[in-house]
């Protein structure tokens, strides 16, 4: 049976709680990091540690080697998660060097996405349309579909999604209201007229079935009560890719509900490219469109793929060749 949580007891329990405050004040949800700290803090209370000064790089690698982890990801996370509180409470003086000795694995291979291009968005989108309706999921079919059409249109996170009410819908200003996102912020994300009429399209469903959207109603829901789950929407689109038939690069991973904000991404710096603009200019204008807090976060999506590639390649040769040209005049 798995113990009853009590706090943190250990003798770095007030360091962890102040750190976390920490953290969160500066807007970081940090709800994984607490969950490694909260295995800390039961490993060094299990030991019988009753000082902080007792905590060496030997009880350090113990920790790590009692939570196996077998991908470099996963262990390197909970790596980097306990070195950054030691190197926090040192420069708070409550320690007087870190303990975290071990250095990160090595990670040998990435996970390559599966990046949507239009037509095989546009094939997923008039699929999910004709899913039938359950007893427990009526308007299936127009729920996903709007649902699937935000993630890959606004490159909205499937939790942003889920959680959208009546309120954050203004279909006369177009714009979607984003609250309380991955760092605790809100921020406001336009649409065009196609996103506009199928949002307008699947709230007159959803009006005659269940009468208007309060402000505070969730938009997407199947009961009136619940947002429409993370596994669900994970589980709904494989069983629609997976009639699809789509094609999968060597080494790519099967698609998954993120690969939809994914490939709003990529194909914002491929229409980037062929327009002329400077990607470089304009990835702080992604960055704040994507939600995220740092453009570096931004650059992670920006996949090289052949279509990129090649669009870099002529920008290149353009660019090579006036500089030549000036060389030689």
């Amino acid at each position: 049976m798995k113990p009853r949580w009590e706090g943190f007891r250990s003798p770095m329990a007030a360091g962890i709680e102040r750190y976390l405050a920490h953290k969160r004040a500066l807007g970081c949800r940090f709800r994984t990091e607490e969950k490694a700290l909260c295995l800390l803090d039961r490993f060094l209370v299990e030991r019988g540690v009753k000082a902080i000064d007792e905590i060496g790089p030997e009880l350090i690698e113990a920790f790590l080697a009692s939570r196996p982890r077998t991908r470099p990801r996963s262990y390197n996370h909970l790596l980097c998660t306990v070195r950054r509180l030691c190197d926090w409470l040192v420069a708070q003086g409550d320690l007087p060097s870190s303990p975290v000795r071990t250095r990160p694995r090595r990670e040998t291979s990435h996970r390559i996405p599966f990046l949507f291009n239009a037509e095989q968005a546009r094939r997923l989108l008039a699929a999910a349309a004709l899913l039938p309706d359950r007893n427990n999921a009526p308007l299936r079919g127009h729920t996903y579909r709007t649902m699937f059409a935000l993630l890959y249109g606004l490159g909205l996170r499937a939790g942003e999604v889920s959680r959208l009410r009546g309120g954050d819908v203004d279909l006369g200003r177009q714009l979607l209201v984003i609250r309380d996102t991955k760092f605790s912020k809100s921020r406001l994300v336009p649409f065009g007229p196609r996103i506009g009429q199928l949002l307008d399209d699947y709230l007159a469903r959803r009006g005659q079935r269940y009468g208007s959207l309060s402000s505070e109603a969730l938009t997407f829901s199947f009961d009136g009560r619940t947002a429409i789950s993370l596994s669900a929407m994970g589980r709904t689109l494989h069983q629609l890719c997976a009639q699809l038939e789509l094609r999968l690069a060597p080494g790519v991973s099967r698609p998954r509900v993120h690969d939809l904000r994914h490939s709003f991404a990529v194909g914002t710096l491929l229409r980037w490219y062929r327009e002329g603009l400077d990607p470089a200019t304009r990835l702080l204008h992604l960055s704040t469109f994507l939600g995220h807090a740092d453009p570096a976060s931004t650059a992670v999506y920006l996949t090289i793929t052949p279509e990129l590639l090649a669009q870099a390649s002529r920008r290149f040769e353009r660019f090579a060749g006036e500089k030549l040209r000036e060389v030689l005049t």
